[in-house]
């Protein structure tokens, strides 16, 4: 090749180089595609799946990247907003595999949007892992493809439920109000039981429609019924509209307890001096005896987060980390990063993260416990876990008139 051509040939590299997109793949980088609620009704909790996914890749690429067979691989991220909108969720899962051509997924937030999205993942056989979709629907169908870092929506109650025998003096009536919805109606089939089990008198038993702003009847119903327990399994949106207006109808029972919400700081903030009292629920706390081989520690996680996007990270963001991890350390154990090898690296993967211990069951999903939490004062305190009280829990509820 002569001189001239070889010049020519480099400065059209050049050129080529200087106008691809900022933040483009290159050839070998290992490309994850997702697509997140970024605008829309749960766009709040959908920014943790964002920054999560950005944070672990940047810290993963930071330590050299994933090691594949002798080989150093980046790892890049492709992420669509889907809107809030489920059937706009399934067709870009669709355009990241079959026209994006990413190696391999990771996974939107909530249950409605895992169980429609995880059918893309299942007929291109591409592995998702995902930590924003709970409900035990997801995994009863018997997919290969798809992994989750939440556990089962049917065990989030448990932890409280056992509290509410350990209180002094227990509730004598309890409330069980539920969304419409895959996570929740889940949630709310494995509460029940449990409740029975425990010798609870369930006095309500309601069902809502998802995105509900009017809980005036159902209000009603417990301070007719004086119920001493209120459960409520929703979304964040959900429990604010739930909490302002037992404000304003003055509904206290003894205790009330929510899926989502009080781990939260924005919860915590909307509300103010409303949120105390109020229980929640959390497989995940930032502690540093979770150690994690990319960021130390849960500590050390959650400081950077915080610095670098604002605001504190939750069970949520937590959970995203773990699903880079997870493919990371599956891409590491199997040598490659062929979709197969990986799923079948996914369901045999063990490893420690800043989330807790990674192992997929049979069905592709984690067993974690929940602890249950209260905010006092503004802030978070641990309460009941597997071993009882931790801490002493701000029952029962006064009257809001009495705050």
């Amino acid at each position: 090749m002569s001189l001239s051509r070889s010049a020519l040939l480099a400065g059209l590299l050049t050129v080529f180089i200087a106008c691809a997109p900022a933040g483009a793949a290159l050839a070998q980088d290992v490309v994850l595609g997702a697509s997140v609620q970024l605008t829309g009704p749960v766009a709040n909790t959908g920014r943790y799946y964002r920054d999560a996914y950005q944070l672990a890749i940047d810290k993963i690429n930071a330590a050299g990247g994933v090691k594949i067979g002798a080989r150093w691989h980046k790892l890049a991220l492709k992420l669509y907003d889907n809107q809030s909108d489920v059937n706009l969720s399934v067709r870009q899962y669709t355009q990241l595999v079959t026209q994006d051509k990413v190696n391999l997924l990771l996974g939107p937030f909530a249950s409605n949007f895992a169980l429609a999205d995880s059918t893309v993942s299942e007929k291109y056989k591409v592995p998702m892992v995902q930590g924003g979709g709970a409900s035990d629907q997801i995994f009863a169908r018997k997919f290969n493809y798809i992994f989750g870092t939440l556990a089962p929506a049917s065990n989030y109650f448990d932890s409280t439920v056992d509290m509410l025998k350990a209180l002094n003096p227990a509730p004598k009536s309890v409330a069980l109000l539920y969304a419409d919805d895959a996570f929740d109606v889940s949630v709310a089939d494995g509460t029940r039981p449990k409740l029975q089990l425990a010798g609870a008198n369930l006095v309500m038993d309601e069902r809502y429609s998802t995105n509900a702003t009017d809980f005036s009847s159902l209000l009603a119903q417990i301070k007719s019924k004086n119920v001493d327990a209120v459960l409520v399994a929703g979304h964040e949106t959900e429990i604010l509209n739930f909490v302002r207006q037992a404000k304003s109808l003055a509904v206290a029972p003894k205790l009330y307890a929510f899926t989502v919400g009080v781990p939260s700081e924005d919860f915590r903030k909307a509300l103010g001096k409303d949120a105390d009292y109020a229980f929640g629920m959390t497989p995940w706390l930032p502690t540093p005896a979770l150690k994690d081989r990319w960021f130390g520690d849960a500590q050390q996680f959650a400081k950077e987060y915080q610095a670098r996007f604002g605001y504190e990270p939750d069970y949520h963001a937590a959970s995203g980390v773990a699903d880079v991890e997870a493919l990371a350390q599956a891409m590491e154990d199997a040598g490659s990063a062929d979709p197969q090898k990986v799923r079948d690296a996914l369901a045999k993967v063990r490893f420690n993260s800043l989330y807790g211990p990674i192992a997929f069951n049979a069905q592709g999903q984690i067993e974690m416990p929940q602890v249950v939490i209260q905010v006092q004062g503004g802030s978070l305190a641990e309460i009941y876990g597997a071993k009882g009280f931790v801490t002493q829990p701000k029952y029962p509820m006064p009257a809001w008139n009495a705050r």
